[in-house]
């Protein structure tokens, strides 16, 4: 099976130059813990996560509405194709401790892969299930 049968096409996110306030307030209306972070051209550059802004800002003293969220994101992202085959894609959430992937094509966000999207199809059973394994028992913060 492929990343592209599963993942979620429609993906909300934010640019490097926004606020950390505003990046709160996605995640907060789409009930999501993780937004892709692109460039001017569309590019991938990064993702923000619910505890980067915990942690990176809020605990940091950081203003919020004045610190960008090009300060606070994950710049080494793991990313898969659409054409990737899902084990593939458990593999490497696994490897990087991540519930979720972007996708991309040719550098531009096409896409999102969660551990939830591949949970919820019978023939990925084994390789979620691999995957929250290697998650779990490989805790590493982030």
């Amino acid at each position: 099976m492929k990343v592209s049968e599963l993942m979620a096409s429609s993906v909300v996110s934010v640019s490097q130059d926004e606020s950390v306030a505003l990046a709160a307030r996605l995640l907060s209306r789409n009930n999501v813990g993780a937004l892709p972070v692109r460039g001017p051209g569309g590019e991938l550059r990064g993702m923000v996560t619910d505890r980067d802004i915990v942690l990176r800002c809020v605990a940091a003293d950081a203003p919020p509405e004045k610190t960008s969220v090009g300060e606070i994101m994950t710049r080494s992202v793991v990313t898969v194709s659409p054409g990737d085959d899902i084990r593939r894609a458990s593999q490497l959430m696994g490897l990087a401790q991540v519930r979720r992937l972007p996708v991309t094509e040719n550098g531009k966000l096409v896409g999102i892969l969660s551990l939830g999207d591949m949970a919820r199809v019978d023939v990925c059973d084994a390789e979620t299930s691999r995957a929250l394994t290697e998650i779990s028992t490989n805790i590493k913060e982030r």
